[in-house]
């Protein structure tokens, strides 16, 4: 198992999705490199990377298929419903590969029943191809996206399940560099439409039996020009579009058509979104009828409209809703009438213009786009809708406030990828909507992921345009005879043309009014000297421009607050960056600048933000005093030679106050992939107090570190003279640690060593995560007869997540009075310790170590309790025999995965309430299947009643 996977696992988690009601559901599917941070990040943010459907599409158009990347995606992948029959336990039946969509909660029975009817066409040899349909906002995406997600849940013939949006600007071209980006094949060398489709045709075959689903496909087409092979033992197509002739034309050979809600089903739809604790009086709850009824029974409107109400109680503002709702205007015949009125309605209902116009902006960013939620804020910064504050993390607080508004009034929908990170996406009726009302009040051009290889034409840059939005096209070089006279042009979205190479001098001698550009994951060697005329540029992206290599000088731009230079191939910075002196942002990491100038950082006494890393090897050591003396800074990420270089920081007189979040990393990048990923999977904008080392000298005991007091998470790797990190500095002055990670340190063989004058330390500690560490044997040693038992102190009290790795001395990982201690665990995780024969020990007092107890029988009714346990994970543990000799009370499981553990006899869990084997499972995981089959699993019954959730599947590997 490789260490990122590893890494991936401690810090990742489920998918859970937010609906409009605010209720949280988790969802399940290829999950593992879902949670993969900075390439999610940068898949789903504008800066070069985007999520297409099934996969992760880089900056060189290249994907990633996210079902073949590690031990944590096929742990998570391999899921089974509690309410399904019992499984096959053939090799032709597995998880198709794919990646969960988001979903919401759908009313109605017609709903199930579509659901149900079309799962049975699925699986009937004879049918292969479905058409679904029905009016915009009727529910017909989210249907197949629950049929999308239920492919991926449920064992069948399926080998891959892939999601394709179609929307209105269809055309044969667009649609095979869809699918083939969906697919990892790369066709934007081929020109001919034909040879495309034949190559397209072969790939899709090589896939095996497959599923295709076409998301709001508006026009048919002849399969054969696109090449899609759509038969019985190839590929299944699904479509969902607004007209049946669409499905007749395309040869559908089941069609269901999805209906309006009933009264009754809109009603209760209604009352769910405006929320469970809604009371209303008798005369509110009438007029809310009325209101619910002009919703016209469309799941879409009836969402929007109910979350614009929510928290409403007053009579006469329900009646006056009810008036403007009906007087509100149709939009034209492009969406229908009866969804954009409530639409624009719950728009106008904001009533605040920032929210309004926060919801706009989303409008600039390609439909189905799925976005880092604090990329988004950092916009909003930097267009003024978010207005200067004390802080960043104020700004960002404001920031969440609003996206939270707009998702409480379901505007926008969202999901968490990890604790405190959220992404959102916004419908595209909502989009269409935002688009008209931009349009409606300025002038306007958004023409993204339009595949367009030349700028659009004279006639399209209108004099008095505001923001222009080009992204992710195939821009190539935008020549001299482009000058566009747009003076009052302040924003322009050139990202994510990754082909585009050159700019020519011409293009922003008309453009002095820009105050946000963009020309982020572009291929641009320099940029044209009439970028330095730019006076009023206020935010400059230039993030993985990686051929970038010359900035032309930046002494006009006074006026630039946020500078953005990650994964550049700049050598020096440009020249006058010491007269940026309203600069609050800078962001210099991962680029190869050789140094960073003496003086430069005391003229930017305003950065708030500075984030300075280089890809390989690090700057001179001398620039670590005047990084102290930046008096506004609030975040810092910055790399230190070593641990004096880091320890000259520490005690600095010129550091006055804390840092509100920052990223220390000490020791070299560019040598040890570990690390560079743990730096790169790091979000910047999460307000979190992390320390990371890598091969350095911290003493045995820790001697020689020292760390912050407010330090949150810490790592350390490759770090091989310690053999034990004790009662000393830094541990028990970092009351405030909650992540420890520790990696490749040869000589560490426990973590604490307890004594009767030890402090508590760990007491806060929420995940542990160890690999790699061939000499570790024990969590918590004890020194001396006076020692007090573990229970008597609160380490680990706290601690949520342990995952050990590869570490091969260890033979037991708790001892049982350790296990009071525990009492927030919720997910273990062992893997490749070959040694281990306990996961719970009985310890033989006289001598202070853990060993098998001769006598198992009688300690068959010892009882130990572990409440909150979700997840046990076994793996590659040889020489395990027991997880405990007694019974292990945990009423909170939920999963449990044992991949060769073939010495395992035994599993002793129970549920108080529900009894032996009756544990609120979801889901087992087992390999080999012999081992299934013979495991003792409480009492006889036990196994059948388990047996349907359990995956016995061939191919089921670590």
């Amino acid at each position: 198992m490789e260490m990122e996977d590893w890494i991936e696992s401690m810090r990742g988690g489920e998918l859970v999705v937010i609906d409009e009601a605010g209720r949280s559901t988790v969802s399940q599917g290829q999950g593992g490199d879902l949670l993969d941070t900075e390439n999610l990040t940068e898949s789903i943010t504008v800066e070069g990377y985007m999520l297409i459907n099934q996969g992760r599409v880089s900056s060189e158009g290249q994907e990633t298929d996210v079902s073949d990347v590690g031990v944590e995606d096929l742990t998570d992948g391999f899921i089974m419903v509690a309410d399904e029959s019992r499984v096959s336990e053939g090799l032709d039946t597995h998880k198709a590969k794919g990646e969960a969509l988001l979903t919401t909660e759908l009313a109605g029975q017609g709903f199930d029943k579509n659901r149900e009817m079309i799962w049975s066409w699925l699986m009937k040899d004879e049918v292969s191809s479905i058409g679904i349909y029905g009016m915009g906002g009727v529910g017909k995406s989210s249907l197949a996206t629950h049929i999308h997600n239920q492919l991926l849940q449920r064992p069948t013939s399926f080998k891959h399940v892939l999601w394709i949006t179609v929307s209105q600007d269809f055309s044969i071209s667009k649609l095979q560099y869809l699918i083939a980006n969906a697919i990892n094949l790369n066709l934007s060398n081929e020109d001919d439409e034909k040879k495309r489709a034949a190559k397209l045709y072969k790939a899709l075959v090589a896939k095996g039996k497959s599923v295709l689903i076409l998301d709001d496909l508006w026009n048919h087409f002849h399969l054969e020009k696109v090449g899609i092979p759509v038969e019985v033992n190839m590929c299944k197509l699904i479509l969902t579009t607004r007209s049946l002739e669409v499905c007749r034309r395309m040869g559908c050979q089941e069609r269901i058509k999805v209906e309006l809600l009933t009264k009754e089903e809109a009603w209760t739809l209604f009352k769910e979104k405006l929320g469970h604790d809604a009371a209303l009086s008798p005369e509110v709850e009438q007029m809310a009828k009325l209101v619910a009824a002009e919703c016209a029974c469309l799941p879409l409107g009836i969402i929007t409209m109910a979350g614009s109400m929510r928290g409403v109680d007053d009579l006469y503002e329900w009646r006056n809703a009810l008036t403007e709702l009906k007087q509100s205007e149709v939009r034209p015949h492009d969406m229908e009438p009866e969804v954009f009125h409530i639409l624009r309605f719950s728009y106008m209902r904001l009533n605040d213009s920032a929210l309004q116009q926060c919801l706009l902006y989303c409008a600039f960013f390609p439909e189905g786009f799925t976005m880092d939620r604090e990329d988004l804020i950092g916009y909003l910064i930097d267009e003024g809708i978010i207005q200067p504050m004390k802080s960043r993390q104020a700004e960002f607080d404001k920031g969440q406030a609003m996206l939270n508004n707009l998702e409480n009034a379901c505007l926008l929908q969202s999901y968490i990828r990890k604790e405190n990170y959220r992404c959102f996406k916004m419908h595209d009726l909502i989009r269409d909507m935002a688009l008209q009302k931009l349009r409606e009040n300025s002038p306007i051009m958004v023409e993204v992921r339009e595949r367009l290889k030349e700028l659009p034409g004279k006639d399209e840059w209108k004099e008095d345009l505001v923001r222009v939005s080009l992204m992710e096209n195939r821009l190539k070089e935008i020549p001299s005879s482009c000058s566009p006279m747009c003076p009052k042009l302040s924003t322009l979205f050139l990202n994510s043309n990754i082909e585009l190479e050159m700019i020519a001098d011409s293009f922003f001698k008309h453009l002095q009014g820009l105050k946000v550009l963009n020309l982020s994951s572009t291929a641009i060697p320099k940029l044209p000297g009439s970028f330095s005329d730019l006076v009023n540029l206020t935010a400059l992206y230039l993030r993985r421009c990686e051929k970038l290599r010359h900035i032309p000088s930046l002494a006009k731009l006074r006026e630039l607050r946020k500078l953005d230079l990650r994964y550049t191939a700049l050598e020096e910075l440009p020249q006058g960056m010491e007269m940026l002196s309203n600069l609050r942002y800078l962001n210099l990491h991962g680029n190869n600048l050789k140094e960073l100038p003496a003086g430069i950082l005391p003229n930017l006494s305003c950065l708030k933000f500075l984030s300075i890393n280089r890809e390989m090897g690090f700057f001179k050591t001398e620039r670590v005093e005047e990084m102290a003396c930046l008096k506004s800074l609030e975040t810092l990420r910055y790399q230190f030679c070593d641990l004096s270089d880091f320890k000259k920081y520490l005690k600095s007189p010129d550091v006055s106050q804390p840092l509100i979040t920052y990223f220390f990393l000490i020791g070299q990048l560019g040598v040890d992939p570990t690390m560079d990923y743990l730096l790169y999977m790091t979000p910047e904008e999460v307000f979190y107090k992390e320390v990371l080392l890598n091969n350095c000298n911290i003493g045995e005991k820790g001697r020689f570190l020292e760390l912050p007091e407010d330090v949150s998470a810490l790592s350390i790797g490759r770090c091989h003279d310690a053999r034990s990190l004790c009662d000393v500095s830094p541990f028990k002055h970092a009351p405030s640690l909650k992540s420890f990670v520790m990696w490749e340190c040869d000589r560490i063989e426990c973590l604490v060593s307890k004594s009767e004058s030890s402090p508590e330390i760990f007491e806060r500690l929420e995940s542990l995560y160890l690999k790699t560490l061939k000499n570790f044997f024990v969590l918590i040693t004890r020194e001396g007869s006076a020692t007090p038992p573990l229970q008597s102190n609160s380490t680990f009290a706290h601690l949520k997540s342990l995952t050990i790795g590869a570490c091969p001395s260890m033979k037991n990982l708790f001892s049982l009075d350790l296990l009071p201690n525990l009492k927030n665990l919720e997910v273990i995780e062992v893997d490749d310790c070959h040694k281990m024969e306990e996961i719970i020990a009985i310890e033989e007092e006289e001598e202070g170590t853990m060993v098998k107890d001769s006598n198992r029988s009688s300690n068959r009714n010892t009882v130990t309790n572990l409440s909150k346990l979700r997840a046990l994970k076994l793996s590659n543990l040889p020489e395990l025999k027991s997880i405990f000799q007694g019974v292990v009370i945990c009423g909170s499981l939920q999963e449990i995965l044992v991949v060769n553990c073939p010495e395992l006899k035994r599993i002793p869990l129970f549920d108080p309430v529900l009894g032996i084997g009756q544990i609120p499972l979801r889901r087992i995981q087992a390999y080999p299947k012999e081992w299934w089959e013979r495991v003792e699993w409480g009492n006889s019954n036990s196994k059948n009643v388990l047996q349907p959730l359990c995956v016995l599947q061939e191919a089921l590997y670590y």
